[in-house]
């Protein structure tokens, strides 16, 4: 059966799942949108965790390669990454390969997202755990050191878990962040929740009925996400004295 002209169709009939709603297609791209985020930020959580302890206790030429590393990704806009991978990075590849009698490569939309993303996360979480390490009492460190406590024993039992409460708060307005940040996706043409509130729109015109759902779904997202995290890091801070009383 054809579908009526959208404007002879209600917003709840243009939300929903039938042969005439766009529901599918915006779930579908929530859901890209939480897989790429996902994504992103548990690669940025390795680079962050790699990262911050180089900086801290590496040697001169590693602490001067991270330092470049956090400097130039936190001063270029995550656009201008997403474009150069995507584009340019992939250009350069498949000339080297067609110049090597290999054929042409295409790199998946969802991978550029989930490395480019990642490597900006990286970079931030770099700075936020470093901080979260560096906050950890000097006199707590010394005391285990004087007890002969092995490094790995001292990371495990005081360095890592007074690290996550110090940089729990940081580490989730880079999730945050990382939620909101798929949307860029949408210039490489990634069907991320964006991308296809765009589409149902374009298609509808229906302009004031899928943007409003479509900031209604990232709001879903931030206040779970808040709420677990607040679960989370009343969990990491179990045992230490409330600064707010």
């Amino acid at each position: 059966m054809a579908c009526p002209p959208p404007s002879q169709i209600s917003a709840l009939e243009l939300l929903g799942f039938g042969e005439c709603g766009w529901g599918i297609s915006l779930v579908w791209g929530l859901g890209n949108s939480i897989v790429i985020a996902l994504g992103a930020y548990s690669l940025g959580f390795l680079i962050g965790i790699g990262g911050a302890f180089g900086k801290l206790y590496g040697g001169p030429i590693l602490k001067d390669l991270l330092a470049a590393y956090t400097t130039l990704v936190r001063a270029v806009p995550e656009l201008v990454l997403i474009l150069i991978l995507f584009y340019a990075f992939t250009g350069a590849l498949n000339e080297i390969l067609l110049s090597w009698g290999y054929d042409r490569i295409e790199i998946s939309p969802i991978v550029t997202g989930i490395v480019v993303l990642g490597l900006v996360q990286g970079a931030y979480q770099t700075e936020v755990i470093r901080g979260g390490i560096l906050a950890v009492p000097v006199g707590q460190l010394e005391a285990a050191r004087a007890m002969g406590m092995p490094s790995l024993t001292m990371a495990r039992r005081i360095t890592l878990p007074q690290m996550a409460a110090n940089a729990l708060p940081g580490l989730a307005n880079l999730w945050l962040n990382a939620t909101k940040d798929t949307a860029l996706l949408a210039v490489i043409g990634f069907s991320e929740l964006t991308r296809a509130t765009s589409s149902a729109s374009a298609s509808t015109k229906a302009f004031f009925v899928f943007y409003p759902a479509a900031m209604a779904l990232y709001l879903i997202i931030s206040l779970t996400s808040t709420l677990l995290i607040g679960r989370i890091e009343k969990w990491a801070r179990r045992g230490q004295r409330d600064v707010r009383t």
